[in-house]
């Protein structure tokens, strides 16, 4: 029988809830910075963007929902004989994501001087 249930621990919850409050905050800045004239520059998020900004949030943090699930499913991964696990895609995905957010905060600030 295969279970595809595995216990993480309270850092690895943690490190999910910041994912997900940066996503918020992702698209809650992209968002105002659209508003503000400036544009999505991934031509899917943008079409839903377009659409509606309540669906592109939608999108959005469906997305990175399933991301993190997809991640927290796999018990460990070798890429190249090299055993990773989930954790390293976690930190990856929140490195990232603080990235995207520190530049839009940039954009934000540097838009009202």
């Amino acid at each position: 029988m295969i279970s595809f249930t595995f216990h993480h621990g309270p850092i690895t919850f943690a490190g999910v809830l910041l994912i997900i409050v940066l996503c918020v905050a992702d698209s809650y800045f992209t968002i105002d910075i659209v508003s503000r004239g400036g544009q999505e520059l991934n031509p899917i998020m943008a079409y839903y963007l377009n659409r509606s900004p309540l669906l592109f949030f939608i999108v959005k943090y469906s997305i990175t929902c399933t991301a993190i699930m997809m991640i927290l499913s796999i018990k460990s991964n070798y890429i190249w004989g090299i055993r990773i696990r989930p954790e390293f895609f976690l930190v990856s995905f929140f490195i990232a994501l603080a990235l995207v957010v520190q530049w839009q905060l940039f954009l934000i600030h540097s838009a009202t001087d």
